[in-house]
């Protein structure tokens, strides 16, 4: 920590005016016992306002010697003439002089109020800058894993067509059966309602004997709209049905958006 940074921060004069948390007050006590350059500018702020304390407020002891040659003589019974006061310039100025710190000191709150507002602001955008990074660098990661994916000698690539509910809609899958893994194209699919998702199906023609590979999770907010999923399936066909949030045990025929035969 920069001592000489610190004390002109301005944080002293509040900690002496009393005008830190107790918090704050710990950190400023701990450090004062740290830093003896901190101790001693905290007891040179003390000793200003005190001098202006005592200028606001001057103690005055009267003279006893004056005050005799005022009082009348014991056999006199003149009336005594109490001379006008004069008006005492200094303890206005000593006033003022008070009043000027406070107003300085609590500007220096506000001024450090204010900093630490606008770091705050700044950290949350960093935060937010750098999980922006990162989803793009999982979003490129996973494009990569697409690309190489689609590239291998062994992958079996299936289309999906659209099926009666949705005849515009279409889908692909890329099947690597050493890897036991499918990736799901599902940009040709429209977004599901609210509540409902999108399950994949590995199925078996004859009989038909499908098995749940899973929901495509976070379908909407997935811009690349790549999904993958485990495969260990004999697979003879995949299929993309509509279903209730959290998936169903067995299809929802009706709801079947996508289908498509893997090449013999």
């Amino acid at each position: 920590m920069d001592v000489n940074e610190y004390i002109a921060s301005g944080i002293l004069e509040l900690y002496v005016a009393g005008q830190l948390s107790e918090k704050e007050n710990s950190e400023v006590y701990t450090l004062a016992m740290e830093h003896p350059e901190i101790a001693a500018e905290i007891e040179s702020i003390e000793a200003a306002v005190l001098d202006l304390a005592r200028t606001a407020a001057p103690s005055q002891k009267p003279e006893f010697e004056s005050l005799k040659n005022r009082l009348p003589l014991q056999d006199d019974t003149k009336v005594v003439t109490i001379a006008k006061k004069d008006t005492n310039w200094t303890a206005y100025l000593g006033w003022a002089a008070s009043l000027l710190l406070a107003l300085g000191l609590f500007w220096v709150y506000n001024q450090n109020s204010e900093l630490k507002s606008r770091i705050e602001v700044a950290n949350q955008e960093n935060r937010k800058l750098e999980q922006q990074i990162a989803e793009s660098d999982t979003s490129l990661e996973k494009s990569r894993t697409l690309l190489q994916t689609i590239r291998d000698k062994d992958i079996t690539v299936v289309p999906l067509g659209g099926q009666k509910v949705s005849p515009e809609s279409y889908a692909k899958a890329y099947w690597n059966k050493k890897e036991q893994k499918v990736f799901i194209d599902a940009q040709g699919l429209p977004d599901p309602p609210d509540g409902m998702v999108y399950q994949v199906w590995s199925l078996k023609v004859d009989p038909l004997t499908p098995t749940s590979m899973g929901i495509l999770e976070d379908f909407v907010s997935d811009d690349n709209k790549v999904f993958a999923l485990a495969n260990p399936n004999d697979s003879e066909a995949f299929g993309i049905t509509l279903e209730p949030a959290g998936g169903s045990v067995s299809p929802n025929l009706e709801q079947l958006y996508a289908l498509g035969a893997v090449s013999s």
